[in-house]
This record gives structure tokens, sequence and C-alpha cells, in this order.
């Protein structure tokens, strides 16, 4: 196959994958997993329907063309979900964290500077990624890193949980055993749920389908910040267009902290960005707003490529979007000091949707910044929180909808009394633990 034809067919299914980030990143509860799910459920037929794409290319080549469009919507979606968190309130699990920092700024009129801060953090993340790709193959190929600490998992996700719930000892709005004691009970509360939810069926009315997490990290996270939202709605003022001072130091300090969280935790069940933002900021002992949405920016998009290392390193896939490549391409093991042609091809897509996904942020934070005092405020939260009860019926159906009350329910908690929203990560993280308890 012609090597111009293959890049040109490369980047055109690449800039899908970002037009399909932007809309995930930009509808809140719209994750880029169910853009996997859809299309790894469409691919049968891709490749089996006759079209002109059969006289230029492979069928193995056409699966990594669908798998590049999966990967570029999950890196567009770091760059793009974090406008639903500053200007609306509405983040998801990844994002959950930005929440308080953004609105902060939101409130001082600084969302543009929030946005741009982001787009910076998730950038730096790309370039540290490709910097320290070839180390972390090492790491795992030469020191067998993954050997050592896989018989270590079930104390590392204790004691992990363990240091997010101590760590609310910094409330500042009780007193140090009431902080911890509740944050212990949402996350022993979502854990249980987690557990409940874990092999519940799903019973879609409609051809697309998705798992009972999703109901449950929406309503988590999602829908119990709108209505909270909808309850106390601040005065929002005039949004300044200004670009952020920050010295380099600062930062560069940011993004290595955040990226290199967002690489450990891409090999680690359970643990998610959520989690990997609360200890990069723990390490750094800086929550400064700036500081902490370009870390958690940089976890954000540093997670989905070192996810995509681990795949060919380890045979894991730690995400939606790798579990979806992994049941499209035959992963080759990365055994060599040269990447396998398939990873090779998914990095350009990489390189692809980063600065498209930089720019297109920075513009749509632009425009909502100038309209946003403008938009009928309440009304919006209201539409919003309908359209996230229509779509986890049509992918879960009626049960998917009880999921999703309880989840809310749950997640109102945290933010009622003002811990971390991390702490209901136990949905992800307890299952994990008691399943490998028990083995």
């Amino acid at each position: 196959m012609d090597a111009f034809l293959l890049l040109v067919l490369l980047f055109a299914f690449s800039m899908l994958g970002v037009l399909l980030g932007t809309l995930t990143g930009l509808i809140p509860g719209f994750h880029p997993n169910n853009v996997a799910f859809i299309l790894l459920s469409l691919a049968p037929v891709i490749v089996a329907e006759p079209h002109f794409l059969n006289d230029f290319v492979s069928l193995d080549m056409l699966l990594i063309l669908v798998a590049a469009t999966i990967l570029a919507a999950s890196v567009a979606h770091t760059f793009l979900s974090f406008i639903p968190a500053a200007f609306i309130g509405a983040p998801e699990g990844d994002t959950a964290l930005a929440l308080l920092p953004a609105h902060r700024l939101l409130l001082e009129g600084r969302a543009y500077e929030a946005t741009v801060l982001s787009v910076i953090g998730s950038f730096g993340a790309v370039i540290f990624s490709f910097l320290f790709f070839i180390p972390f193959y090492f790491l795992f190929s030469s020191l067998h890193f993954y050997e050592i600490i896989r018989g270590l998992m079930l104390y590392l996700l204790i004691g992990i949980s363990a240091l997010l719930i101590l760590t609310e000892s910094f409330s500042e709005r009780m007193e140090v055993y009431q902080a911890i004691l509740l944050s212990s009970f949402v996350f022993l509360l979502s854990g249980l749920f987690g557990y409940v939810i874990l092999n519940m069926p799903v019973h879609a009315p409609f051809f697309f389908r998705s798992t009972m997490l999703f109901p449950a990290l929406t309503g988590l996270f999602g829908l119990s910040t709108i209505l909270f939202s909808l309850l106390y709605t601040p005065e929002i003022p005039e949004q300044m267009i200004e670009e952020p001072v920050m010295d380099r130091g600062g930062i560069v300090r940011s993004v290595i902290s955040g990226s290199a969280f967002g690489s450990l935790v891409s090999f680690l069940p359970g643990i998610t960005s959520a989690h990997a933002t609360v200890m990069a900021m723990l390490a750094r002992r800086n929550r400064e707003p700036e500081q902490v949405i370009m870390t958690l920016s940089g976890v954000n998009t540093a997670n989905v490529i070192f996810c995509l290392e681990t795949l060919f390193l380890i045979s894991r896939a730690r995400s939606g979007a790798t579990i979806a490549i992994s049941r499209l391409l035959d992963v080759q093991p990365w055994e060599g000091l040269i990447p396998p042609s398939a990873l090779i091809y998914l990095l350009i897509a990489v390189l692809i949707a980063a600065p498209f996904s930089f720019f297109i942020t920075k513009s749509v934070g632009r425009q909502f910044a100038l309209q946003f005092a403008r938009l009928p405020y309440r009304k919006m939260l209201s539409g919003i929180a309908l359209f996230l009860a229509v779509l986890v019926f049509l992918f879960t159906g009626a049960l998917g909808l009880l999921v999703l009350l309880v989840g809310t329910c749950i997640g109102l908690i945290p933010i009622h009394f003002g811990v971390r929203r991390s702490n209901c990560m136990g949905v992800l993280l307890l299952p994990i633990i008691v399943m490998l308890w028990q083995l």
C-alpha cells in the first residue's frame, strides 16, 4: 500500500476520532468508552460490507484505522471534557476533582484562563509521554516491574485507598475524625454499590448497549453535581478573555507530576485518573487552582497514552479504549526496542489528535466564556440532566435509570458535606479489592 495514501487515511480517521472526542467531551455523561464500543460493534459490518476502501487497504489495516479513531477520540476527550466541568459543573469521574478549582475561577471571571491551563497540561502530557515512552518500555521489559508489583497488587490498592481516605484530615470544613469517618462511609457505600451492579444484566431497549458502570458513574459524578448546581445556582460574572500568567517552572512541575502519576495508574486495576490526581497533588502539596487544573489534565491525557503502551507491554487493557482496541486487533507483544507497527500507527494518531484538540478546546472555551453569562444557566442544567437520563435509558434500559438514581443519591453526599468525590471511586476499587482478596 502506498505510504502517502496510508498517512492520508490515518489522518482522516484520526480527525474523525477528534470530532467524536469533541462531542463526547462537550456532552456531559457521554464518554469515549461509549464511542469505542459502538465502533467495536460496528467493526464487523465495516469490514464485511464492500466499500471503496477495500481497493486500497487490507483487512488488518482497516481495523487499525478504526482503532486509531477510538484512540484519537479518547485523546480529544481528555482535552474537551474540561469545558463542561469548568462552565457547567458537570464533570465525569476523571474531571470531578477539577470542578472546585475550575468553579472558583469561573466565579472570578477566569473560566477561559482555566481552559487554557487545562490544554497546556494535556498537551504537555503528550510531550512527556513520548519522551518517556522508551524508558517506560525498559521499566517493564528489563526491570520486570509489573511482575514485581503484581503479587503486591492487593496491598497497593488497599494502601492507596487508605491514603485517599486518611488525607481527608486536610479538610477545613470539619474535624479530622469527622472527615475521615465520612470519607470512609462514602468509599464503602460506593464500593457496595459497585459490587451490587458488577454483574447486573443490561437490557437496553435499542441497538446500543453499555455496562451498568455508565449510569453509576454518571450518577456519582455527573447528575449529582448538576442537581446540586440547580439547588445552589450562583451568580456568574462576565468572563475575561485573558491568557494565564505562570512561571515555566510551575508549568513544568505540574505537567511532570500529573503525567508521572498518569503513567503509574495505567497498569494498576481499579486506580483511575481521579486517584492519580489526588496522589500527584499530595506529592506536590500544592493546591492552588491553577496547579490542580494542569496536573489533572496531565494525568488524564498521559493515562490514555500509557494505557496504550501497557496493552502492548503486558497485554492488559486498563481502559475502555484499550479494551476495544484489544478486541479489534491481534495485539502483538512489544518485545524489541522498535514498537510493533500497529502501535506506531496508533501513536501517529495521537500526534495528529493532540494539536487539533489543543486549538479546538481553546477556541470552544473562548466562545463559551464570551457567551456564558448570557445563557439561561438553570434551563441549560435542566436540559443536560434530562439528556443524561435519556442517554442512560437508551444504553442500559429502565434498570439503568434505577442505578442512575442510586448513584446520584450517593454522589450528593460528598458534595453536600464537602469531602472528596474521588472517594466515590470505591465503586471500582472495593469490588476489585474483594476479588483479589478471594484469589
